[in-house]
């Protein structure tokens, strides 16, 4: 069984809007699309720096409620095992409990963030493609209708795009495969012989939380992990964001942040080393019906395989631009794209942490604010 759909089940699929022909195109100056971390930053410093008219933009997010992504967590994901959680611009997140699963804790905060500042983000809507228009504007057409805007802010993250690697075999196997998008919890593992892929936060966060359940887990990653010790200060930080923007400033698609910062080495951690939970094997080269196996003859019995192998941009409504670089991903200098300068990405690549957002929504909007000062500019010439 292959548990792969992209769409979390939470999510409603919108039939498509039915505009009248004859019916103008609302036009605004900016279209936000997405409402998480990235998306909210965005629209705030739409709002507080005025260098867009007060409702000339639009907030537009396909999710069923506040919450971004964080809203489809898994509820053992409390918010006490949150790392790096950063305050969006203007409104602390104060007294929150941390055995309180993160999902409530940051869909709570960011419905109170949406009202504090009056952002009436409009949802669901799904954005199903962004166009050349007239007049040098993007067409942005939506589940909801179509609009004409001046620039655009892509804050879409990852969620809906899972990374399924593939291997030979795989169709064949009898057990359950499910991908970090549908973990649920480490229950529903009672019992199993569980093979858990990848290196990351979300693979070991699983496994050691699988393992006392299960009759038994094996790790595998294409890579070995590299644990780091001592704080991750900002020297550090900077230069993990400086390796990723330089791939996104090639036209490369972005990295994990886990490939250039390493996995924080925290007590549970070492608790996993020590008890031989995170004794870490090479990926297995084939999937059979009943398991995973190794060319060097190497086999291990599995019930189920959770794939923790990240996501990718959710950026294919962008396809009608040609934003994509031959080598895959969108060439980004700051958060503005390469190729088209009425476009930003906020969340993307260098940007894909809640602090890195936050910073890239007031520098896109910034940037947007020149672009838009430019035009009238060029009109009243004119």
């Amino acid at each position: 069984m292959n548990d792969s759909s992209v769409r979390d089940p939470a999510v409603p699929d919108v039939a498509p809007a039915v505009q009248d022909a004859d019916a103008a195109v609302p036009d605004v100056d900016v279209v936000v699309v997405g409402a998480g971390q990235a998306g909210l930053s965005s629209a705030f410093h739409l709002r507080r720096t005025g260098l867009v008219p007060d409702r000339d933009f639009v907030v537009l997010d396909h999710s069923p409620g506040p919450g971004g992504a964080w809203q489809f967590r898994w509820p053992s994901l409390t918010y006490g095992k949150v790392h790096g959680m950063h305050a969006l611009p203007g409104l602390e997140l104060t007294g929150a409990d941390p055995a309180r699963p993160s999902a409530e804790v940051v869909s709570g905060y960011f419905d109170s963030y949406e009202r504090a500042f009056d952002l009436r983000v409009r949802r669901p809507v799904d954005v199903r493609a962004v166009r050349e228009g007239a007049d040098g504007r993007l067409l942005v057409e939506t589940s909801d209708g179509t609009w004409a805007a001046r620039a655009l802010i892509n804050a879409t993250g990852t969620w809906d795009r899972p990374y399924w690697p593939r291997y030979p075999g795989q169709e064949t196997f009898r057990g359950r495969q499910l991908h970090t998008a549908r973990y649920r919890g480490p229950e529903e593992f009672a019992g199993l012989r569980v093979v858990v892929v990848g290196g990351g936060a979300s693979g070991t966060q699983h496994l050691l939380e699988i393992a006392p359940y299960a009759a038994e887990t094996t790790w595998v990653t294409r890579r070995p992990p590299v644990f780091r010790e001592g704080p991750f200060d900002e020297d550090a930080g900077r230069a993990a964001v400086a390796l990723v923007e330089e791939r996104v400033r090639q036209g490369l698609p972005p990295s994990s942040v886990v490939s250039v910062t390493g996995l924080p080495l925290n007590d549970a951690i070492r608790q996993g080393l020590a008890d031989g939970v995170l004794d870490r094997r090479p990926m297995f080269d084939r999937i059979t019906p009943s398991g995973v196996t190794w060319d060097d003859g190497r086999h291990v019995a599995a019930d189920a395989i959770l794939w923790a192998t990240g996501f990718r941009p959710s950026i294919g409504h962008l396809a009608p631009l040609r934003l994509r670089e031959p080598r895959g991903g969108i060439r980004v200098d700051g958060t503005r794209a390469v190729a088209d300068p009425r476009v930003h990405l906020v969340g993307y690549g260098p940007s894909a942490s809640t602090i890195g957002a936050n910073r890239a929504g007031r520098a896109a909007v910034r940037d947007i604010g020149r672009l838009l000062a430019g035009e009238k500019a060029a009109v009243t010439a004119a």
